[in-house]
């Protein structure tokens, strides 16, 4: 569903808006994303986007990259194999992929996150090497610990928020290793990958509830009580472990122990 465009140079791409209800657009920085919710098979009002967004470009004398321009369709419907027509843009089909990297997050067609983590898990370990170096100079253990939160814990807590709650247990084991073989270095305690990932959880939930002018804001509604909010209904696994569902329960959880 999603088609990930590259601007050549877009400063006034900010001005661009949807014109449909079933497709959103998605900016940052030089990014444009084009999400569409694709219902009976019927691609048109995620087409006119792609098209609109197209003319736009043309008329602010904009240009389309379409060779960094890829579609991903993601299609979770097993009773019939579906026919999605391609997208054109500047007279070229746009690629179709199974996957693609955005603002430093691998997203597959399944939406599942172990690609994403074991590049994740990859990178840490390279940098754990550089630990191991340091610690053989003698540095202090406050210096090796700021080492690791910079160059180590970023790295496997970059949009922590968007993966984590739906990784397995597997990969979850994956990470831990990499924080265990940091602690083994340091010889210090270090926080674990899912306090972390609940911390920032309700961390990014009370700013959303602070905010009206979010527009999940309104995801955030107390009981009758005022003093829980109310749970999301999720029908599938995938959505009660997404964050929205996640973070209202690290609210009620917080409320509940103080």
């Amino acid at each position: 569903m999603p088609s990930h465009s590259h601007p050549v140079a877009l400063p006034q791409r900010r001005s661009y808006r949807n014109r449909t209800i079933s497709t959103t657009i998605i900016k940052f920085a030089d990014d444009t994303v084009v999400v569409g919710l694709i219902s009976d098979n019927n691609k048109t009002a995620y087409l006119k986007e792609i098209r609109n967004l197209e003319n736009w470009c043309q008329r602010n004398n904009l240009l389309l990259n379409v060779s960094k321009t890829k579609e991903l369709i993601v299609d979770f419907s097993t009773k019939q194999e579906r026919n999605y027509q391609t997208p054109i843009i500047n007279e070229s089909p746009v690629e179709r992929v199974n996957s693609f990297k955005y603002l430093g997050v691998h997203i597959t067609q399944d939406l599942s996150w172990s690609w994403h983590i074991n590049t994740v898990v990859k990178k840490a370990r390279q940098r754990l090497y550089h630990l191991r170096r340091l610690r053989d100079f003698r540095l202090p253990s406050k210096v090796l610990r700021n080492f690791y939160s910079c160059t180590i814990e970023s790295i496997l807590t970059g949009n922590i928020l968007t993966w984590f709650g739906n990784s397995t247990m597997q990969d979850r084991r994956a990470l831990q290793r990499v924080v265990r073989s940091a602690e083994r270095t340091i010889h210090t305690e270090l926080p674990d990958l899912h306090s972390i990932y609940s911390r920032r959880c309700w961390t990014k939930a009370r700013k959303i509830v602070k905010d009206l002018s979010h527009p999940n804001n309104g995801l955030f509604s107390l009981m009758r009580s005022g003093k829980r909010f109310r749970s999301l209904k999720a029908n599938t696994e995938r959505l009660r472990r997404s964050f929205f569902p996640q973070s209202i329960r690290s609210l009620n959880q917080y409320i509940t122990q103080y």
